[in-house]
């Protein structure tokens, strides 16, 4: 793994977490506990901060970005992050997946218990309901779902991540 300080910020993080040899981590970036940063996985935190919380999975080939002087990216806890996805300068909530390929911009929030689906585009400024799942370029709702079930999936996801991480260890 990569691990890079940049303008005197160093990357930090909780305990049990899995980074792949060849991720990437920069700069002002704090990770929380049970995560894991997957293959040709890059968070770089050059120009602004990059927070993530605990039991978050960010697949292979993801990027985590942000923009300089304006956008900061924060994800929350039970996050996951499909394969070649990128994150920048937005916020993520708590039990949010992220599907693969997806995009999601500047200042777009992603509320809880939200499925974005693959291949999606969630452009600058959008807001996405709780409990919803989003599709499309750009994305938009395609239908509502119960807490109840998309907390169950959602979790269930991130866990058994943490699951393949610990073949890795």
């Amino acid at each position: 793994m990569l691990i890079k300080s940049v303008l005197g910020k160093k990357p930090l993080w909780g305990k049990d977490c899995f980074f792949a040899e060849n991720a990437t981590v920069i700069g002002d970036i704090v990770i929380g506990d049970y995560c894991s940063i997957w293959f040709n996985t890059i968070i770089r935190g050059d120009v602004n901060k990059i927070r993530i919380g605990n039991n978050v999975n960010v697949q292979d080939g993801s990027v985590i970005h942000a923009t300089y002087k304006k956008s900061s990216t924060s994800i929350g806890n039970f996050v996951s992050i499909g394969h070649n996805a990128i994150i920048h300068g937005c916020t993520i909530d708590d039990l949010v997946l992220i599907g693969m390929g997806s995009i999601v911009m500047d200042n777009a929030l992603i509320n809880s218990n939200t499925i974005i689906a693959a291949g999606s585009v969630v452009l600058e400024n959008t807001i996405v309901e709780s409990n919803s799942v989003y599709a499309g370029i750009p994305a938009k709702k395609v239908k509502s779902i119960k807490q109840s079930e998309s907390k169950k999936e959602i979790e269930r996801i991130a866990k058994n991540y943490l699951t393949y991480s610990s073949w890795y260890k």
